[in-house]
């Protein structure tokens, strides 16, 4: 966890939403100047921040919508920090909870030097990375409509059929396939839909590889120089990441990328682990897939695998390649140095 601990004059912070603003301003001595709720408009922000420009840092909660008023900032000039919402335990805590309470909170959280700060994604990228995690999504729910197709054939114990249904012929062969016409039109929905997340995806998949040659060039290149690192987790890994030199330390990328546990320990008793969901959990799944497509007829991997199982289970010894992969990702993308098997392996 990091905070946020630059003194200034002026700390103003914002409870955010998507139409409303509270915005309390308080001075270095803690004392309130501006405590006012206003629309979610620029000018009107821009009024209540105009007197304390050049000595004010302006804080929000990390949630949906805080990407218009890190721009804003940015263009009059007025420093932006982005809270952790996991990490802001003191403002959804107390007896009483409001906007102006929690307004307040997060001003004198950035006073007190107890802000927890999260990553304010650059502008330039952002759209790009988010446009990828839309991909993402539909890619993940036309597995679903595929394992649909196999639940359907399971439901009226039907023959297994063994369709690669990202094929256009083997859509069309299911259009007639089910007795049953209602059954029958709800495949047919789904292979329409299939239809259309199939043509689109390819066109996406392109765009977002032509902006990330133009984002991050030879870096692109360097990541898939790692077998079982294609087309969509090396753009996962680059545009989840960003600049990787915001991790100062290796273990502070594989605590980020959800690649490590942590434990809960409390008067030299463990109790499990905790904070497993506070991270990347785009990176967790893109490393956790580049272990097993790295075994892939890698004859060298599977041997260091069956070394590892010697001392934890199969399920562990996975976990602990895909942590090992992403600390030689890391390197690599610091370093700017392709992947190395033989020091991979030896490590």
């Amino acid at each position: 966890m990091k905070f946020y601990t630059t003194l200034h004059k002026y700390y103003c912070g914002i409870d955010l939403h998507a139409r409303l603003l509270y915005v309390c301003i308080l001075d270095e001595h803690g004392n309130k100047v501006v405590h006012q709720k206003i629309k979610a408009d620029p000018h009107q922000l821009h009024k209540l921040l105009k007197p304390y420009i050049g000595q004010v840092v302006v804080g929000v909660e990390c949630m949906h919508c805080w990407y218009w008023v890190s721009d804003f900032c940015r263009e009059i000039n007025v420093e932006f920090i982005l809270g952790h919402a996991l990490y802001m335990k003191a403002i959804h805590g107390g007896k009483a909870k409001n906007d102006k309470i929690d307004s307040y909170k997060i001003a004198s959280l950035m006073r007190g030097g107890n802000f927890p700060l999260a990553y304010n994604y650059p502008a330039e990228t952002r759209a790009t990375r988010d446009l990828l995690r839309r991909r993402t999504y539909v890619m993940r729910h036309g597995s679903e409509l595929k394992a649909h197709v196999v639940n359907t054939d399971s439901q009226y114990n039907l023959p297994a059929q063994s369709l690669n249904l990202k094929n256009v012929s083997a859509r069309d062969g299911l259009r007639d396939y089910y007795d049953d016409p209602v059954v029958q039109r709800m495949i047919a929905l789904d292979m329409n839909i299939l239809d259309c997340y199939i043509r689109e995806l390819k066109h996406v998949e392109s765009f977002i590889e032509g902006k990330a040659k133009e984002h991050y060039g030879a870096l692109l290149n360097i990541v898939r120089t790692f077998p079982g690192i294609g087309q969509i987790l090396a753009l996962t890994i680059l545009y989840e990441i960003g600049d990787i030199n915001r991790f100062p330390s290796v273990q502070q990328f594989a605590s980020y990328s959800r690649l490590v546990k942590c434990k809960a320990e409390s008067a030299g008793k463990t109790y499990g682990t905790s904070g497993n969901k506070i991270g990347n959990g785009y990176l967790k799944w893109a490393f956790s897939e580049a272990a097993v497509l790295y075994l892939r007829g890698n004859d060298n991997a599977k041997r260091y695998l069956a070394k590892l199982q010697k001392r934890m289970s199969k399920g562990k010894a996975l976990s602990a390649l895909a942590h090992k992969i992403g600390r030689c990702v890391y390197f690599m993308l610091r370093d700017r140095q392709v992947f190395d098997e033989n020091k991979f392996l030896k490590g």
